[in-house]
């Protein structure tokens, strides 16, 4: 038995850019977990990921040929069918016996023990261990299988489908060269690598040389991670070479570490006379169409230079360079037409064009969803006294871009181009900006609209689409949400916290659904479902966020209109929990909770005349003095004062269950016991729901 590097690969035709680290990652892992399942590789075995446009590949250390043997114990049968009268084996067992190659003389060893209530026979051999020669082909396959592939496809002549057509199957186990069939390839040792740059097929001396092997003679650094390492270090010497900036490329940074194999920097430039063009638009054709990373100067203002990433090294670039700045300049073309033509015609007189697009066939056109928008953002606007004609303007142009050439070729400049067409118009730059932000924010992180007129457009809109869909029962379900709802919701939560904004989330939601036309609405309590919905994502968001849990659950529980006061109510909660009477407090508060549940009938005012015990006397002097301080308290935001002056009845609060038998025989007695300690409860749960930090 030997242990040495695996090593599998899978040359391929070029794999999903967006895709590819995953699909490394997972036939990494999947490989190295089967090897290990297997008993042929240590459980800390160190595995390597390779993953390029034309491979997917794994190293794995300490692989052995063959597996340890290792002693199993199978149970045969119940003694009472294995063996007769006199203890000797019977037709059955014989059969079981023969079918499992054990030698009829093995039965005097074998072990009889209870198996439930019936006694059974139990026979343990060494069973050898897998051998890797037997197994890789398998482990290979299963790791195919579990690829995040959405699509395959058959090539050639063959059965074997896969994401792309493979062409070669590498399996080394040190120097040698482990016999597997594979996606109909018999395995071998070599491979191929950079299309132009390499010599031609390649031989793996090695398992261990793969990696340095592929990178001197194939010109590939088949390592994602390292590629991509390698791809930014050079635009970063480059972009300061340029005396300029790359501002946000992470994401382009991927896609194109998953087009190269060797990655070689160049600089672009195109005529500064396209600097005319909103950048944004120009930004997005470099990025999204050709993968050129776009410079800036220190304001982030777009200069007309950009790097290219080639797979190609060589002395003289000026082809590839000129290449793709002759590639670039029409597609550069295109968004000063777009932009100049869709300038003809101002946002206000595109507004017809808006009815016959449909929003969602129950919900109406977006000419309809624009009108409730603007309807919907000013009553906002005067909730905030805010600038209500500005939030209706905003609102009522916020959609006109959709049927703006420019969107219509870039959908992802929704918004933005709205804010350049609107300053063309003459347009206020309080309406531009607004128009640009109502999307916001899109994403965890995303800024937030600034001022009260763009927060009421961007409230507007992603209320109406949830108040719109829950309505009409388009409810998010599972991981499906068609409708990004959940992300709408998040936003909304998001604006009223951070900004923060004193608006109340039910009297929100109940706005929004009186815009739409009577009758549409027809989902049953979908109002209440929807703030239930949105406290539910709330919650997600104040954990993901490091809050604890049974406070957000405290806090929560009262259902808060005024989401923009959480987290004042958070941090008293959280000071009222650190203090020494507060468990205290959280149990008696469950013990009233429940106390409350089973009453007969709704409590009404505790009366002091029926009052008997000391202690009860004591505990309703005190909540009567305690009450208006607390009130004053939670009326003027001290949470944490509230729930400390609440702190002080503990002593109370523990002698009146001390003495006091609260579901006394003689009706009004208990009937006013139970009053006080509605009263006691509603004085504390002001601010949340005590009893949930009980243990």
């Amino acid at each position: 038995m030997t242990s040495a590097t695996l090593l599998v690969e899978l040359l391929t035709e070029e794999l999903p850019p967006k895709a590819l680290p995953r699909l490394g990652e997972t036939f990494a892992t999947r490989i190295a977990d089967g090897l290990k399942a297997k008993g042929l590789a240590p459980a800390d075995a160190a595995f390597r990921t390779f993953a390029s446009p034309r491979r997917l590949a794994v190293t794995v250390a300490q692989v052995a040929s063959e597996a340890a043997a290792k002693e199993v114990t199978e149970k045969l049968m119940p003694v009472s069918v294995a063996l007769d009268a006199e203890g000797k084996p019977t037709p059955a067992l014989l059969k079981k016996l023969e079918a499992k190659g054990i030698a009829v003389e093995a039965v005097a060893s074998f072990e009889r023990r209870m198996d439930g209530k019936a006694e059974a026979l139990f026979h343990t051999a060494m069973v050898p261990g897998a051998r890797l020669a037997d197994v890789l082909a398998g482990i290979v396959q299963d790791a195919i299988k579990a690829l995040p592939i959405p699509k395959v496809m058959r090539w050639g002549d063959g059965d074997a489908t896969f994401v792309r057509p493979v062409h070669k199957l590498t399996f080394l186990h040190g120097a040698d060269v482990v016999p597997g069939r594979v996606l109909d390839l018999d395995s071998g040792r070599t491979t191929r690598g950079h299309r132009f740059m390499s010599r031609g097929e390649i031989d793996i001396a090695t398992a261990d040389a793969y990696e340095p092997t592929l990178l001197a003679e194939g010109k590939v650094i088949p390592n994602f991670a390292e590629r991509r390492a390698n791809i930014e270090r050079q635009l970063l010497a480059e972009a300061a070479k340029q005396g300029a900036l790359l501002n946000e490329y992470a994401d382009l940074l991927d896609e194109v570490a998953a087009l190269v194999e060797h990655p070689t920097v160049y600089v672009g430039e195109f005529e500064a006379e396209f600097l005319a063009v909103p950048q944004e638009c120009l930004i997005l054709t470099m990025r999204a169409n050709q993968k050129y990373f776009p410079l800036f100067d220190g304001a982030g203002k777009l200069l007309n230079r950009f790097l290219i990433v080639s797979n190609m090294q060589v002395a003289d670039p000026s082809n590839i360079v000129a290449g793709n700045a002759r590639v670039v300049r029409p597609r550069l073309s295109d968004a000063r037409f777009f932009f100049e033509q869709d300038k003809k015609q101002k946002l206000e007189a595109r507004l017809p064009r808006l009815a016959p697009v449909i929003y969602h066939n129950k919900l109406g056109s977006q000419l309809e969803r624009v009108e409730r928008l603007e309807a919907l953002a000013g009553a906002i606007a005067a909730q905030l006294h805010g600038d209500v004609a500005a939030a209706k303007r905003a609102a009522r142009l916020a959609k006109a871009d959709l049927v703006t050439d420019m969107v219509g070729e870039f959908p992802e400049l929704q918004g933005i181009m709205g804010r350049y067409y609107a300053l063309a118009d003459g347009e206020g730059e309080v309406v531009a900006d607004a128009i640009q932000t109502h999307y916001q924010p899109r994403f965890a992180g995303d800024a937030l609209p600034a001022g009260n007129v763009a927060a009421a457009v961007a409230l507007a809109d992603k209320l109406d689409a949830l108040v719109g869909f829950f309505g009409i029962g388009m409810v998010p379900t599972g991981d499906k949400d068609p409708f990004a709802l959940r992300r709408a919701a998040l936003g909304v939560l998001r604006i009223l916290i951070e900004a923060p904004l004193p608006l109340e989330l039910p009297k929100l939601i109940d706005t929004a659904a009186a815009g739409f036309k009577p009758g549409l609405l027809t989902a049953e309590g979908f109002a209440a479902q929807l703030q239930d919905f949105m406290l539910e994502r709330l919650k997600n968001l104040l954990r993901e966020a490091g809050r604890d849990g049974a406070v957000i659950d405290a806090v929560l529980a009262l259902k808060p209109a005024r989401i923009d006061l959480v987290p004042a109510k958070l941090a008293a909660v959280e000071a009222f929990r650190a203090l020494p009477e507060a468990e205290a407090l959280a149990a008696a508060n469950k013990r009233i909770v429940n106390i409350l549940k089973k009453a007969e009938a709704a409590p009404g005012e505790p009366d002091f005349a029926l009052l008997q015990e000391e202690a009860e006397k004591v505990l309703f002097r005190q909540v009567v003095e305690v009450a208006p301080l607390v009130r004053s308290h939670v009326a003027n935001e001290d949470y944490t004062d509230a729930l400390r002056v609440l702190a002080g009845l503990r002593a109370a609060v523990d002698q009146f269950f001390e003495d006091v038998m609260v579901m006394a025989e003689e009706p009004l007695t208990r009937a006013n016991r139970i009053a006080l300690l509605a009263q006691l409860a509603g004085l504390m749960n002001q601010v949340a729901d005590i009893s949930r930090l009980s243990a």
